[in-house]
């Protein structure tokens, strides 16, 4: 394999590993906040032993997230030289807010959250509370804003093939950012409550009875049944926008070879890109043009349309980017379904006496987030090839001239490390599951559970 092939998948990776932590820092943080408001307001123990079992889990998140991230940094230099030279006027301020969003707020307040409940007074904890669960948004912010730049560039101008910022306010408000930033704040708000849900169902299961399990198990239910028809409309519109700015992306996703109308939605299909044709098509005639166009004969267009004059591809990888999209599409289903499941079940029958099957369920479903997370991601990162920046910057441009051995040395090392993290972070999880919160009575009066 080629130095470029071998930097993707290492990128790839990294990136991989580094997005678990935020989908879960970014979201746990308002929850964290919301079990603290809860305390104060009813003086219920059960919310801040929650509280004091998920910020131990959020303070693990954030150090993996942190750690994964400056690797990230690193490969800007070593392995992708092309992209900060082309771009760096743009992405070097955005990421610096990012890093700045992230220390100021984030690791400053961190202590207090993590140590301070019995320390300070209650006012000073529920402050570094929001404040971390605010910088941790903040930061995601910015990294949206440069990610969906790269994809709608705007607010910029060329100078000898570098790009200067010539408006800010397009470049932070450039025409994707918005959708990419609610569908990423929903899909991590769906990761966290399958996170807490499928957590407190093994807690369940292993014969814990203590009233936060109950309502741990019961908010991360109603969290997601929730969300979930939230996120599937925020889908549609970001799937809008991307058909408006990069149809060759959605012509990827939908394997769509031709431009034209009554566009069917393809369920099944091996896409071949040598013959570019679907083999083994499964269909629902019609169906992508009244998804995409609201209009059975609307006009999508076709990956035939983005080909070079020498026949140079000038669109994504067919195959990945329409399965990874049936991932998450699959994943975002099962999620719904199991969700509204157990919200009727809790109507039903209380927390407290769900049948054994659903929470087995539940707990084999702790990482759906993460799962469709990553196939979302994988669909909007590689529907991007071959552009690094739309329209600007190639992928190919911007690799450094490396020896591919070692960028292969170095990707095993770090999918070896990256192994061994993920399973000691699952592993630590469902430890800290079997050891329950361990929240002893605080020493401050405002902490001392109700009479």
């Amino acid at each position: 394999m080629d130095t470029l092939l071998l930097s993707r998948i290492q990128f790839g990776a990294n990136i991989s590993f580094h997005i678990l932590f935020p989908t879960i820092t970014i979201a746990l943080g308002w929850v964290l906040l919301f079990f603290k408001l809860r305390f104060q307001i009813t003086r219920d123990r059960k919310w801040m032993d929650l509280y004091m079992f998920w910020v131990k889990v959020f303070a693990l998140s954030f150090a993996l997230g942190v750690v994964s991230g400056i690797t990230m940094s690193f490969q800007f230099g070593t392995n992708w030289p092309g992209f900060m030279e082309t771009v760096g006027n743009v992405a070097g301020p955005l990421l610096a807010y990012e890093v700045l969003t992230a220390f100021f707020l984030e690791a400053v307040f961190l202590g207090i959250m993590l140590f301070g409940a019995s320390r300070v007074p209650v006012w000073v904890h529920t402050l570094a509370t929001f404040l971390v669960a605010f910088g941790t948004t903040m930061s995601a912010f910015w990294i949206i804003v440069l990610n969906s730049w790269m994809h709608t560039p705007a607010g910029y101008e060329l100078r000898d093939g570098i790009v200067f910022a010539t408006d800010w306010w397009a470049i932070i408000f450039n025409p994707s950012m918005p959708y990419r930033l609610v569908h990423m704040l929903l899909a991590s708000g769906l990761t966290v409550a399958f996170l807490i849900a499928g957590v407190s169902a093994y807690r369940h299961l292993k014969g814990e009875r203590d009233a936060s399990v109950a309502s741990g198990l019961r908010f991360g239910l109603i969290l997601g049944a929730l969300l979930m028809p939230v996120q599937i409309i925020a889908g549609d519109m970001h799937g809008l926008n991307t058909l408006e700015h990069q149809p060759q992306k959605v012509a990827a996703m939908e394997a769509n070879w031709e431009t034209r109308g009554n566009v069917p939605l393809v369920l099944f299909a091996l896409p071949d890109q040598t013959l570019r044709e679907n083999r083994y098509e499964i269909s629902i005639p019609s169906m992508a043009s009244v998804i995409l166009k609201h209009d059975p004969a609307g006009v999508v267009p076709g990956l035939n349309d983005f080909v070079a004059a020498d026949g140079t591809a000038l669109h994504p990888p067919v195959a990945p980017v329409f399965w990874s999209f049936r991932v998450m599409i699959g994943t975002g289903v099962a999620m719904l379904a199991a969700s509204w499941l157990g919200v009727a079940l809790i109507w039903r029958r209380g927390a407290d006496a769900l049948p054994r099957p659903y929470l087995m369920l539940l707990t084999a479903m702790t990482f759906a987030g993460w799962l469709a997370t990553l196939a979302g991601w994988y669909t909007t990162e590689i529907g991007r090839q071959p552009w690094l920046v739309q329209g600007v910057l190639t992928t190919k441009a911007a690799v450094g001239d490396i020896a591919s051995g070692m960028v292969l040395s170095s990707l095993l090392a770090y999918m070896a490390i990256y192994v061994a993290l993920l399973a000691a972070y699952i592993g630590a999880i469902f430890h800290l599951a079997r050891k329950g919160s361990g929240f002893q009575p605080a020493v401050t009066p405002a902490l001392q559970p109700a009479e």
